[in-house]
């Protein structure tokens, strides 16, 4: 946080400006034609107004530019204005047909088929990307994990096959924390950073992360177009990038313990978790990414009505859209958020997304087999019902381990401290909240495959100082 120290300030200070002085009628021109057309201020120039330049917007933009490893980021008022204004570059280049791969969140799938906003699209799977590739083909789309199914891409593969086209992946499932799709290959990477970012559903927003020449495109659709993120707003977030390495990490210990335990459970035909096995087909955990993440989707064998049966009977989980924040979160993406995605591409209708957020893995657990037995309904039959037993039991044996005593949590603590400050923040946090199987699984994880502190990103380090 550059220059907050130097205020005389212990956290960022949170302007509300609307307009800005000043100096004169020249000077003041200058700054406004610089913002305008996609320029930062310089120094001793006037910011004129938010509209074209919020310094609280700025800070949060150079934390996650440090975080993605990019040379700058552009934040919006939602994800879907970030999207939008990366199409509006595209379309205003000349260049308005994009390539996607599906699955991809909802609203970016409508946007794409409807050509709302003047683009064409042609949907791939990852070997169709080069065969689709057009003289006026302005990006290659895709996400990994991939919403709701969490399907796994090789961005690596899928940006040789791009050649000079731009690839843009929407990072939001992973987080810089599990992933960071430039230095696999990507030109942007993209977040609704409502989500994991800001990790407490209580601020919107949306980034795009990339080069510099793309950054001043972008700045300069958001001016004209107003899709501005509110500088409260960026706070929020700004601060919710200081805990995201602690949260995910803890969110995604708990979303493989919990996935694990599923596997087998008669009303659920799959488990869908990039983190069990055979769901990694291409090993991309471990050489693209760091981790699964902590999103869970099953694949309900009743259908639609175990589907709703199951989301009804959750209580400790909330029904609800959205993901990535500190409490655990289950829709139905067919009805919702995918609800205007043609059928042929929409998620089976057995299919609910699980949000996995700091709750206790016990806790969920115990809410999930009893929504899962609402969710068999009619259909429990006796073999069933001793494998919903089974089930439990697994559940109940998890429960039943001791706590560590504060010795142990102290220690575990200690070690994590002596290889990286960050993972010392993650077991301490997790010892607050109770996760037990968090502290332990953060103590004994080998740092030299964290993104935050593997060799490539040591340079980068200076992350946490921004943010």
């Amino acid at each position: 946080m550059a220059g907050v120290t130097a205020s005389g300030s212990h956290v960022p200070t949170i302007d509300l400006s609307t307009t800005n002085p000043l100096a004169g009628i020249e000077s003041g021109g200058d700054s406004y034609e610089n913002l305008a057309t996609g320029g930062t201020p310089n120094p001793g120039d006037s910011a004129v107004y938010q509209r074209l330049w919020q310094p609280g917007v700025a800070r949060f933009e150079d934390g996650l530019s440090a975080l993605e490893g990019s040379e700058g980021t552009v934040a919006f008022a939602s994800g879907m204005a970030a999207l939008t204004a990366v199409l509006i570059a595209c379309v205003t280049a000349g260049k308005p047909h994009v390539v996607a791969l599906r699955p991809l969140y909802g609203g970016t799938d409508h946007v794409l088929a409807t050509g709302l906003l003047g683009t064409s699209v042609t949907w791939v799977d990852a070997d169709g990307v080069a065969d689709a590739i057009r003289p006026d083909t302005g990006l290659v789309l895709l996400e990994s994990p991939a919403n709701p199914t969490l399907e796994m891409t090789d961005i690596r593969a899928v940006s040789d096959a791009a050649g000079t086209v731009p690839v843009m992946v929407d990072n939001t499932f992973a987080t810089p924390v599990l992933q960071r799709p430039i230095e696999s290959g990507a030109t942007l990477v993209m977040h609704s950073a409502t989500k994991y970012l800001g990790g407490h559903g209580d601020a919107m927003g949306g980034t795009i992360s990339g080069p510099e020449e793309w950054m001043v495109r972008l700045r300069q659709v958001r001016a004209l177009t107003g899709g501005l993120m509110h500088p409260f707003g960026a706070y929020l977030l700004q601060r919710g990038l200081r805990t995201l390495p602690v949260r995910v990490r803890a969110q995604q210990t708990t979303a493989a313990l919990v996935a694990e335990r599923l596997v087998g459970h008669p009303a659920i035909a799959r488990v869908l978790y990039p983190g069990l096995p055979g769901q990694d087909p291409q090993r991309l955990i471990g050489r693209q990414s760091s981790g699964a993440g902590a999103l869970i989707a099953l694949d309900l064998a009743g259908g639609f009505d175990a589907a709703a049966r199951f989301t009804e009977a959750c209580s400790l989980i909330t029904h609800a859209v959205s993901l990535g924040g500190i409490d655990s979160l289950v829709q139905h993406p067919a009805s919702l958020t995918h609800r205007p995605v043609e059928a042929s591409a929409r998620p089976g209708a057995g299919i609910v997304r699980i949000s996995i957020g700091l709750e206790h893995a016990n806790d969920l657990m115990e809410d999930i087999l009893k929504a899962l037995e609402a969710a068999l309904g009619d259909a429990v039959v006796d073999e069933a019902a001793g494998d919903l037993a089974a089930a439990d039991a697994s559940a109940s044996a998890l429960a039943s381990a001791p706590a560590p005593a504060s010795d142990a949590v102290d220690a575990a603590a200690a070690a994590a401290a002596a290889s990286d400050a960050v993972d010392a923040a993650s077991v301490a946090a997790a010892a607050d909240a109770g996760q037990v199987a968090s502290v332990r699984a953060l103590a004994a994880a080998p740092r030299s495959g964290s993104p935050l502190s593997s060799p490539q990103a040591l340079e980068k380090n200076h992350a946490l100082s921004l943010i």
